[in-house]
């Protein structure tokens, strides 16, 4: 039962679970009640999500150099005691229940998604497709 790292609004995968939603902020011009029914997310869990700041500073991050600094200012966020509590039950998680983290960017190399995947292998987690 690994982790799917998912677009969010895109169609939901056959067996992908309760789709978990790793952004700032919900989507703009959606009904709250349509979220899930639109295939953004089921929960909101912006504690996975960069700063404000840092999500300003990925999108205009157009070099590889760029990129890295980005890599590295979220994931000392995302070591913060209070997120890596969330992390380590995620990682547990994932070795017993279906779910899905997303986020909604389209290409996730150039997304937090892509880093966020790295922080749950490493903290254990069972990642669908590598």
């Amino acid at each position: 039962m690994p982790i799917r790292i998912v677009r969010l609004g895109t169609p939901k995968s056959k067996g992908e679970g309760v789709r978990l939603g790793s952004v700032r902020r919900p989507p703009r011009g959606v009904p709250k009640d349509q979220y899930a029914k639109q295939h953004y997310y089921d929960v909101w869990l912006p504690n996975l999500a960069p700063s404000a700041a840092l999500v300003h500073e990925a999108q205009g991050s157009d070099s590889p150099q760029a990129w890295k600094r980005f890599a590295a200012r979220y994931r000392a966020e995302m070591a913060r005691p209070e997120v890596t509590h969330v992390v380590d039950a995620l990682a547990a998680l994932s070795h017993e229940a279906d779910f899905s983290v997303g986020c909604y960017c389209e290409d996730e190399q150039r997304c937090h998604r892509s880093v966020l995947r790295e922080i749950l292998k490493e903290h254990g987690a069972k990642i669908a497709g590598g």
